[in-house]
């Protein structure tokens, strides 16, 4: 059964996003492979990122399971004369990003991030926008996925209309950054994955990634239309549309 929804499904961004995240990597990678080759290849790289997760967060998460704080994991360290002090550990995430490497030097040429919650809240949206800094340094193309309507975007342009959702590329060495910005309705678009000169772009259809995971992944037998979508709210006019498309879907 396929979504009820155009472009993003804003049901998606509960407690199921980790699978969500996980599963448009690896369907991005399936898509562009056959472009790439054999100059390129797609790479998951997965890493961990420090989630010390906000009340809020944890309701949105993990909505009908009992959360208890166990976040912190203490390791028992030995000092001098016997004394023992806990040394406790940041929560982490896992997170995966698709990298574009060229096959001739293994060198990365373009970065495809999938936004999460941690990459939207301190302290980790710092540490996001300092490695957008150091790709950008060191001439890589970096592609920008933010499907999640809460939080703070890294990326920052006054001009950018208050949209759901937003798709980003950063060319190497680029002075501006190009936008797609969509509203609720609107499909994912076909974005260009740029490569090293004189290569051309190629394409990835994000909304045929998103399709596909849905269905693969079965989605809808998790999800329950008949409630409200994950917060934040949706605008009175979002909110109408949302209602509307669901009726008649």
């Amino acid at each position: 059964m396929p979504s009820p929804f155009p472009g993003m499904d804003p049901y998606l961004e509960g407690y199921l996003w980790p699978d969500v995240h996980s599963a448009l990597a690896n369907k991005i990678r399936q898509q562009l492979t056959p472009l790439l080759r054999p100059k390129y290849t797609a790479r998951l790289e997965v890493y961990l990122a420090e989630a010390p997760f906000p009340e809020g967060e944890i309701g949105i998460l993990y909505p009908a399971q009992i959360v208890t704080h166990h976040s912190l994991s203490p390791q028992v360290r030995r000092e001098g004369r016997g004394v023992r002090t806990a040394v406790l550990e940041p929560p982490t995430c896992r997170l995966t990003r698709v990298e574009i490497r060229d096959t001739a030097q293994n060198r990365l040429v373009t970065s495809i991030e999938i936004l999460s919650p941690v990459n939207k809240r301190e302290p980790g949206l710092t540490r996001y926008r300092q490695k957008r800094q150091r790709l950008y340094q060191a001439n890589v193309h970096l592609l920008e996925m933010d499907l999640l309507r809460r939080g703070t975007r890294p990326f920052a342009q006054p001009r950018l209309p208050a949209v759901p959702y937003c798709i980003a590329l950063t060319r190497a060495q680029a002075k501006q950054i190009e936008f797609w910005p969509l509203e609720l309705p609107t499909p994912l678009p076909v974005v260009p994955i740029p490569l090293q000169d004189p290569d051309p772009d190629v394409p990835l259809d994000l909304q045929a990634v998103l399709n596909t995971i849905y269905d693969e992944a079965a989605y809808d037998l998790s999800l329950d239309y008949d409630q409200p979508p994950p917060p934040p709210a949706f605008s009175s006019s979002d909110a109408e549309w949302l209602q509307t498309q669901l009726s008649t879907s």
